[in-house]
């Protein structure tokens, strides 16, 4: 059953690259799903080994994580930030170092696929009444929860998946991270403000005001803040991750005022499916003994996983073919015994990476879709403009941090 593993395997991640198959509507998700299906059918993989090489306190993390933030946007917490961005009586530059400030802090703790889904319709709404060209805004919306996310092991599916494997500790990751990424989000401001330098600038407002969507509710959003303040106590203790995020998340889910299909519908299965997909498609892989193999070859010719060269060249390679998630699951599956500080430039780089082209990164996707239901279009050469030079600045910065403190080495 190898070849077939083998074809199957690259069909997928050829299709991972191109984002579809071509003459058909199956997207990334689906591809996925489809190559488990195949190997499930044709038996080269059991049912049995598909359940075990399904990683399900990952899984859990994510759906935990995506409903804690889920009470964040029902409160209304998303869209008073978006507005009151919007609307706050600054020039264009404040403006959009708040918009950098906000989108980063917020993606830290908070799921940023859902940061960016949340903010961007009503940021349109109020840059546009406004007189504001929207486009500098929403590339540093996208770019900055893109940045925020590398600071923690909670900010984004790639290091929620690379924090469970490795057994990275909340506080530990942040230090090795945290000054990386809050260094990217100055990139992203400085850049951004240069490069659309010209159009930073009031004009004629165009229809009324976008009116106020209403304070957030003060006990739900309190709630959703006592769960991020217990998940973060939690993660210092010994206590399984995953439980603790599931019973968090089963709190918010406790609740008079929102629905439980709500809260359900704000969670981001297509990514879950996506996960579980390569899980059993990886595993299949692996268990032929082909990785390892080329594991094995690759060190001897000099080149071993846990150098600079070759996680800062994987990261920026796959993250903008394949994607940044599919890209981790796949290293991660092949890399046996990961050291601790490739890790922390695992996650630096897949996450900064994602910055560099607008299919990078699921963030920017969002972003570019919210954004094209408000009638703003925001192009593949208008990212690149800026998303080029903040990832090549950023990664250069991330590298000389990870270096300097011996988190990882060149050669």
């Amino acid at each position: 059953m190898t070849p077939l593993i083998l074809i199957t395997f690259v069909v997928v991640y050829l299709g991972m690259a191109i984002g579809y198959l071509p003459r058909l509507k199956v997207d990334r998700t689906g591809i996925a799903m489809l190559g488990a299906i195949v190997l499930l059918v044709a038996g080269a993989v059991s049912e049995g080994a598909a359940i075990k090489a399904i990683d399900f306190p990952t899984l859990f993390i994510l759906l935990g994580l995506m409903i804690l933030s889920a009470q964040f946007a029902l409160s209304g917490f998303y869209d008073w930030c978006a507005w009151r961005l919007a609307n706050v009586p600054w020039k264009p530059e404040a403006l959009l170092a708040a918009v950098v400030g906000v989108a980063g802090g917020l993606s830290a703790l908070l799921a940023n696929d859902v940061v960016v889904f949340a903010m961007t319709p009503l940021l349109c709404a109020g840059l546009r009444a406004r007189g504001l060209d929207a486009r500098p805004y929403l590339i540093a919306l996208a770019c900055a929860a893109n940045a925020g996310s590398a600071a923690t092991v909670i900010g984004n599916p790639q290091n929620i998946l690379i924090g469970q494997l490795g057994h990275l500790g909340f506080w530990r990751f942040l230090l090795a991270c945290g000054v990386p990424a809050l260094l990217s989000l100055v990139v992203v401001y400085l850049v951004v403000a240069r490069v659309w330098r010209g159009r930073l600038t009031d004009g004629q407002p165009q229809g009324a005001p976008t009116p106020p969507p209403g304070a957030p509710g003060a006990w739900q959003l309190a709630k959703g803040l006592i769960g991020v303040g217990v998940l973060l106590v939690v993660f210092t203790t010994p206590f399984p991750r995953d439980v603790a995020v599931l019973g968090i998340a089963g709190c918010m889910l406790i609740s008079r005022r929102f629905a439980s299909r709500d809260m359900l519908g704000l969670v981001d299965w297509h990514l879950l499916a996506l996960f579980a997909g390569l899980f059993i498609l990886t595993g299949a892989l692996a268990d032929t003994g082909l990785p390892t193999r080329l594991v094995d070859q690759l060190t001897a010719m000099g080149l071993p996983l846990d150098r600079l060269p070759f996680v800062a060249g994987f990261s920026v390679l796959a993250s903008n073919t394949i994607g940044n998630v599919p890209a981790v699951v796949l290293l991660m599956k092949v890399w046996a015994h990961p050291p601790e500080g490739a890790l922390y430039a695992l996650a630096l780089f897949s996450t900064l990476a994602g910055n560099l082209l607008l299919p990078g990164s699921l963030a920017n996707i969002i972003t570019v879709e919210r954004a094209a239901i408000s009638g703003i279009a925001l192009g593949f050469r208008d990212h690149a403009r800026c998303g080029v030079p903040v990832t090549l600045i950023s990664l250069l910065l991330a590298a000389v941090w990870l270096v300097a403190l011996g988190y990882v080495a060149v050669v």
